[in-house]
């Protein structure tokens, strides 16, 4: 498939300036905004703490929530609300003390998480867990099974797998009436007898993810050598595949370039560094490199029918050969991942946007980046062995 009708005669190379210039400015910013900045937000893979998320049967404002932290001595947690009902919120608190022992530590965050649970239930579901009944917003599959089976013992597992299946799809259950309905069709029997002994909270817990001080450092090392030994693995198979230390430096420093620009960006955005974060980058740097090689196993065949010409012209006719592979390629990635970050949902939109960023500055730094390193490479190092000789 072809789009030009034609081979295209571009001079990318002429743009290397103005590209590396580019680059330099955009990392720049990035480390300023690290360092001196707003810094990278890190997620609760990273960081230390509790992150919860709730939803409510009714909207409520982030002011009271907050008011409802602070008579419990948590008023410094963050508070993020999801969407624009009202009703769905991120809260990510820290516990203060520290120690020393990572069992305690998971421990602590534990209680902390119980404790921020505990002050947002409303004093009319605390007066109803007094009494013994349970809340089928928060039950546990296995509890909730346990209950039905009580109540109905020849349908209870499967009346509480679609109940469950229910709570996890609409987020919280309302109101009584709505497990009349399809798929849960609970009979006035057995509805009767479940009110009697559970009800509907106020307040759900969609998830909590609780990490300590010791295994957010530990997560952060391991993602670090995740990304660096990936750079070197690629440096040693590049060099030994297209014999030659230029190919293999020119594409680590794109890598490495690739990584960073993507940081930088990211870390203006506010958005949270985690696990799915760190895959997103690794993702980028495997398609970048897929483009990167077969420009320059290109570049490595040309200069066998074109001997004569300079390395820059055989350089810009390999770029414009495969730029049709090069647009397909790239344009079909950038169509998925645009798809997954406008109709995906909140859980992958921060990886959707970190691989749309890589999937355009994937096709920047093969184009403008790669080819001008190997370039600098061969003219330096020509000029040192001419001035030994």
């Amino acid at each position: 498939m072809q789009i030009f009708k034609k081979t295209t005669n571009i001079d990318f190379l002429k743009f290397k300036w103005i590209a590396l210039g580019l680059t330099i400015a955009i990392i720049l910013a990035g480390v300023l905004n690290m360092t001196i900045g707003h810094g990278l937000k890190m997620g609760v893979d990273f960081g230390e703490g509790t992150l919860i998320r709730v939803m409510f049967k009714e909207p409520v404002s982030i002011s009271d929530i907050r008011q409802q932290l602070s008579d419990v001595g948590l008023g410094d947690s963050v508070i993020q609300e999801s969407g624009k009902s009202g009703r769905e919120f991120q809260i990510r608190t820290v516990e203060t003390k520290s120690t020393t022992q990572p069992d305690q530590e998971l421990e602590s965050h534990q209680i902390l998480a119980n404790k921020v649970i505990s002050c947002l239930q409303s004093e009319e579901d605390q007066q109803h867990l007094a009494r013994g009944l349970v809340d089928l917003n928060n039950i546990d599959s296995r509890s909730l099974t346990a209950l039905l089976v009580e109540i109905s013992p020849e349908q209870g597992e499967q009346l509480a797998s679609w109940i469950m299946t229910y709570r996890n799809e609409h987020g919280i259950i309302v109101d009584w009436s709505e497990l009349k309905k399809e798929p849960v069709s609970l009979s006035d029997e057995v509805l009767d007898k479940l009110q009697t002994r559970a009800f509907l909270g106020q307040m759900t817990v969609l998830s909590k993810e609780t990490v300590g001080p010791q295994a957010g450092k530990e997560l952060r090392k391991k993602a670090t050598q995740a990304v660096v030994w990936s750079l070197v693995a690629m440096l040693v198979y590049i060099a030994f595949r297209f014999k030659g230390v230029e190919f293999g430096a020119a594409a680590i420093f794109t890598l490495a370039q690739d990584v960073l620009i993507c940081l930088s960006i990211y870390s203006f955005t506010n958005r949270e560094i985690n696990l799915p974060i760190i895959a997103a980058f690794l993702t980028i740097v495997g398609y970048s490199i897929n483009d990167t090689i077969v420009i320059f196993d290109r570049i490595r065949e040309l200069k066998r029918t074109m001997r004569r010409e300079p390395l820059e012209k055989i350089m810009n006719t390999s770029l414009n050969i495969n730029l049709t592979r090069t647009i397909i390629t790239s344009g079909t990635v950038f169509i998925a991942v645009l798809a997954l970050f406008l109709f995906g949902g909140k859980v992958i939109n921060d990886f959707a946007f970190v691989m749309l960023v890589g999937t355009i500055e994937g096709v920047y730094s093969t184009v403008f980046m790669a080819c001008p390193v190997v370039l600098f490479w061969n003219r330096l190092f020509k000029r040192q062995k001419k001035g030994k000789k």
